[in-house]
């Protein structure tokens, strides 16, 4: 097989972007199904046999979900949740897994084998301690509590994956800095930190999808229609007489806008701390 200037195969070439193209297909097509589902009316979304493309588009369940329906107050709920948590939880992740990385601490490795620890265990076997601490201490039903629940649990992850992340940076920065007069807190908030945004970044993307997806924490510790969040109001278009699909597609649509725009603000930073974190140093 002739190969180019470079060293490159055509012929392979080809065919990457031919398995490429077809898996961003397989990707995209529920989210195109949901998206033409959303713009169908009730009748034409319940016919059989069902089709891709709506005869007739037409934005009423978009404007049933927006503007009579509870769906707004959990998309807020979530996006400010989600927010404070990856906030919190970056910030106290990043100085332990800089600390653990950079300072000698005695019996490192196992605190660091405690923190993966705690992050293995399932949620569903403190679903029933946590429940009964918080009715007593008085935090059900709060805002208060999911955010304690999720920060708590993101910290041990945020901690594992950055303490890769700074593993992998050259220490010559840290001897500059050292050189130059810089304590350690001045070297991580003026060098670290700086060069260290597209780890942070994508860490704190994905936990933020995590975060957005959970239904178990979020179902168990609010009742209040007004207190929940996205993944559980969601389940206010299923009851017992059927699903109501049209509804449903739309208010996934929109739900997905805030993860899509905020990737696209941060995009670049996003890949290259996946690019980094796959590198070994």
């Amino acid at each position: 097989m002739k190969k180019s200037k470079l060293g490159r195969t055509p012929g392979l070439d080809a065919l990457t972007y031919v398995v490429l193209i077809a898996a961003a297909l397989v990707a995209l097509f529920p989210v195109l199904w949901g998206l033409f589902t959303a713009l169908k009316s009730p009748a034409e979304v319940n016919s059989f046999p069902p089709t891709l493309l709506p005869n007739e588009f037409t934005l009423e369940n978009f404007s049933s979900v927006l503007f009579r329906s509870g769906f707004p107050r959990y998309l807020l709920n979530s996006v400010i949740v989600t927010a404070i948590c990856i906030v919190v939880a970056t910030i106290v992740a990043s100085h332990a897994a800089y600390a653990v990385t950079n300072f000698r601490i005695r019996f490192r490795n196992q605190i660091m084998f405690l923190i993966l620890m705690t992050s293995m265990i399932p949620p569903v076997v403190m679903l029933v301690p946590l429940y009964m601490l918080s009715v007593k201490i008085g935090l059900y039903d709060t805002h208060f509590l999911l955010i304690l629940i999720y920060t708590a649990w993101r910290i041990p992850v945020l901690t594992w994956i950055l303490r890769g992340f700074f593993e992998k940076l050259p220490k010559e920065i840290i001897e500059a800095g050292t050189l130059d007069g810089c304590s350690k807190p001045m070297i991580f908030y003026r060098l670290i930190l700086p060069i260290s945004k597209p780890g942070i970044v994508a860490a704190a993307l994905l936990s933020a999808v995590y975060l957005l997806n959970d239904f178990l924490v979020s179902s168990t510790f609010t009742s209040k229609d007004s207190l929940r969040m996205l993944s559980v109001g969601l389940y206010n278009y299923i009851s017992q007489y059927g699903i109501q699909w049209g509804n449903l597609m739309a208010a996934v649509m929109i739900s997905i806008v805030p993860m899509v725009i905020l990737f696209i603000l941060l995009q670049r930073h996003f890949v290259e701390g996946m690019a980094a974190g796959a590198v070994k140093g």
